[in-house]
């Protein structure tokens, strides 16, 4: 996933829009929807504003865990850390 992919994943993830997005990270509603498209590539400064805006920080911006499908990604964000741990066991049973 590159960083307009990721960017725009995260947003509606988090079930944000590009205009309430540009408005936390303080940059024009255009200007996001260039960077979303592939268009223009976001400043470290200006991701930056991307992820306080998305409670999240650039680590996590570009985690290894989201080359994973995007629905199971979303999924396993969405489980107890007890039912992560459950399904972890099922699948190492499943790979012996």
């Amino acid at each position: 996933m590159n960083v307009a992919q990721r960017l725009t994943f995260l947003r509606e993830k988090k079930g944000i829009t590009t205009n309430k997005l540009a408005n936390l990270a303080g940059i024009s509603q255009s200007h996001l929807r260039e960077i979303e498209m592939g268009k223009r590539s976001p400043t470290v400064e200006t991701l930056s504003y991307f992820c306080d805006a998305l409670g999240i920080d650039l680590a996590e911006f570009f985690s290894d865990d989201m080359r994973l499908n995007p629905f199971l990604a979303t999924a396993l964000k969405q489980i107890s850390d007890e039912q992560q741990q459950t399904l972890a066991v099922f699948l190492k049973t499943m790979t012996k």
